[in-house]
């Protein structure tokens, strides 16, 4: 048995690579072509990081007493996150073209917070696809999209 450790000093690993893929089919250039999209493959502990920005801890206060619960001597705390925001968030980050960080498309759909690009620059319909190519081009979502369909084809085969 080989035991180098060489097979997993891997560039692609340590490096964040940019891929070139199509966008919605409703986004065209002016020649009738889906617009391709550039998305960066942003490591795990890069989307780590990201998702963990939106957590948040308070202390879970009694509504009544208005004191802290308290479970075997420590205070209980209530964690709450913004997942949502966190994913947005994480799309923007990964997003190469287009850049959500520009500021002239910034101003023009009004926004000064990042993370409400992707809602207001795409549809409801655009944003879903371009959350599934990020989620796909990172590698994240894929075990749920299989649960899923592993669902849908359940419900199918019953009908």
């Amino acid at each position: 048995m080989n035991n180098k450790l060489s097979y997993f000093m891997r560039k692609e690993v340590k490096e964040e690579m940019i891929v070139t893929v199509p966008g919605p089919e409703t986004i065209k250039d002016e020649n009738g072509e889906v617009v391709k999209f550039q998305i960066k493959k942003l490591r795990m502990e890069r989307v780590n990081e990201i998702f963990d920005k939106y957590k948040t801890s308070e202390v879970y206060m009694n509504k009544h007493t208005k004191q802290p619960y308290v479970v075997n001597g420590k205070v209980v705390l209530k964690e709450t996150n913004d997942t949502n925001k966190a994913f947005r968030h994480v799309i923007v980050e990964a997003l190469v073209y287009p850049d959500l960080h520009d500021k002239e498309l910034m101003e023009f759909f009004g926004c000064v917070d990042v993370t409400d690009m992707p809602i207001k620059m795409f549809t409801a319909e655009e944003y879903g696809e371009v959350a599934r190519i990020v989620n796909k081009v990172l590698g994240i979502g894929e075990q749920e999209d299989e649960e899923e369909q592993d669902r849908e084809d359940l419900e199918n085969a019953k009908n």
